[in-house]
């Protein structure tokens, strides 16, 4: 088992990495607080490992929410049910939340967690490989909006992480692919050495090799836990952990959060941001065909898909986490491995790669 740190002084956690982390019982109850506990899930995580989960739980007094699977149930709705569940159940402030599932199950049960009596403590179990390696990692929780995805949430961190890669032996080619696109925006942002050995080692991690994964979910959270520790609540630097999300969110929206999976948009939305840094001079265009040959052989999509429209995309991006005063600021890259935040390129450049990313 790996142990990554995340250091956030009095708040600090641990993400551990490793195999079959799930029947680690010591290592589990270890962390679990309190006798109260909710373990909030979905329909196609339930009966895989809910019960080989709960059985560590037998001596709590816990209980169970299953929620349908996908984008879609990441919504104020869901939230009001998991809200009622703690209120019907009378649980206080003490009780611990448990998130088992990918990135839409962390990032409602986390906001739940900071919602609930004002914030109560929730742990991460992420299932998928983009949970493991974004999601559940940083504290960010959110629920989406029919005008704007991660619009409704707050900052509020778990107390810690376990990345079971034992978990993704039963995740499906397409997501682990997505997972893939959110490994690859570390190497673009702040990690050339992790680019390239990506490069080198993208056939191993399609093919599910046990150690290039351990090492590419390692490196991910060791490049996430440097930058939230340094930016935790957004105000400069995290912010290029965003590369290719405003593009890509506002792909999702249009789609109204069905038909690509998040980590699908981030990979279009991240070659959209490199033939954005190419037309402003930023960034050298050998640079976008590497990053499309890469996308490409994990099957991810290099062109936004075929119902969404200039002008959807053009007024999605406007509702952005990243607007200031009216003014988008955008994740571009000067180099592999360098990116930046900026508001220095043109409404004419922008729309020039829209455009040519339409299908």
């Amino acid at each position: 088992m790996k142990t990554v740190n995340v250091d956030l002084g009095d708040r600090s956690y641990p993400i551990y990495i490793g195999d079959v982390l799930l029947s680690d019982a010591e290592l589990i109850r270890k962390h679990i607080t309190s006798s109260q506990v909710l373990v909030v899930t979905n329909e196609t995580i339930a009966p895989l490992y809910l019960d080989k989960f709960t059985a560590h739980l037998k001596e709590l007094n816990f209980d169970t929410v299953i929620l349908p699977d996908g984008e879609y149930t990441k919504s104020l709705e869901s939230l009001n049910l998991v809200i009622t569940h703690l209120m019907e159940k009378k649980y206080n402030r003490t009780c611990v939340l448990i998130a088992l599932g990918g990135g839409v199950i962390g990032d409602l049960t986390g906001f739940a967690a900071a919602c609930y009596q004002r914030g109560v403590k929730f742990i991460q179990i992420p299932t998928t490989l983009l949970a493991q390696v974004d999601s559940s990692v940083g504290g960010k929780t959110a629920v989406n909006h029919p005008l704007g995805k991660n619009m409704i949430g707050a900052f509020h961190q778990p107390t810690v992480v376990f990345a079971d890669t034992s978990i993704l032996s039963s995740l499906p080619d397409r997501e682990l692919s997505a997972g893939l696109a959110e490994v690859i925006k570390y190497g673009l942002i702040r990690d050339k050495e992790f680019f390239d050995w990506l490069e080198e080692n993208i056939n191993n991690l399609k093919n599910r090799d046990n150690e290039a994964l351990s090492y590419a979910i390692e490196r991910s959270c060791i490049n996430k836990a440097e930058v939230v520790a340094e930016d935790e609540r957004e105000s400069g630097l995290r912010a290029i952990l965003n590369l290719g999300h405003t593009f890509g969110h506002a792909i999702e929206t249009a789609l109204s959060y069905k038909e690509w999976l998040h980590g699908e948009a981030i990979a279009c939305g991240m070659l959209m941001a490199a033939d954005l840094s190419v037309r402003l001079g930023m960034l050298e265009s050998i640079n976008v065909e590497r990053i499309r040959t890469l996308l490409k052989q994990i099957n991810l999509p290099v062109q936004v898909h075929p119902d969404v429209k200039l002008d959807e995309m053009l007024k999605n991006m406007k509702v952005d986490k990243k607007s200031r005063e009216g003014v988008l600021y955008l994740i571009l890259l000067d180099e592999i491995g360098k990116a930046v935040i900026t508001s220095d390129y043109t409404e004419e450049a922008l729309t020039e790669t829209i455009n040519h990313y339409l299908s």
